[in-house]
């Protein structure tokens, strides 16, 4: 299996902010098209009372250091996550609290908490919903025709 971190990549569907205050649509969502759909359907299996978001990081084998997000949408909705695969170790830290994210969702405020991801072996996926700052109203699931 792959150590933690290496040949990790990451990518977004859904809808994202651009610089100008806007929204533009990653490419990923025309080339992934079932995955899109699939993955904004998980969104409302897994927190049926949540309010549907407009975007998802879709992480493969990612290690993340300590981080606040940042960048365009800066001040966006709590995220979701939820990891999956085959894999040893891999939780997810939200300030200093270590969290079993394997076929286990949870909520943070990724802007504010601190978090990042323990080393791991194998392969692990993860999928963040949210909704950036400028993309509010904007419902991912609506992409796929649904």
């Amino acid at each position: 299996g792959k150590e933690g971190g290496s040949g990790g990549g990451s990518f977004s569907v859904g809808y994202m902010p651009t610089s100008t205050g806007g929204s533009s649509m990653p490419g990923s969502n025309v080339k992934y098209p079932s995955l899109v759909k699939a993955a904004f359907l998980l969104e409302r299996a897994l927190a049926p009372s949540r309010r549907p978001s407009s975007t998802i990081a879709v992480n493969s084998n990612a290690q993340f250091r300590p981080h606040t997000d940042s960048g365009a949408g800066s001040g966006q909705s709590k995220s979701l996550i939820v990891a999956l695969g085959d894999y040893a170790g891999g939780e997810l830290v939200v300030e200093e609290q270590v969290v079993d994210i394997r076929y286990k969702p949870k909520e943070f405020d990724g802007w504010k908490e601190r978090h990042y991801t323990k080393y791991f072996v194998g392969e692990r996926f993860s999928l963040v919903w949210f909704t950036p700052k400028g993309c509010e109203g904007m419902k991912g699931l609506e992409l796929s025709g649904d």
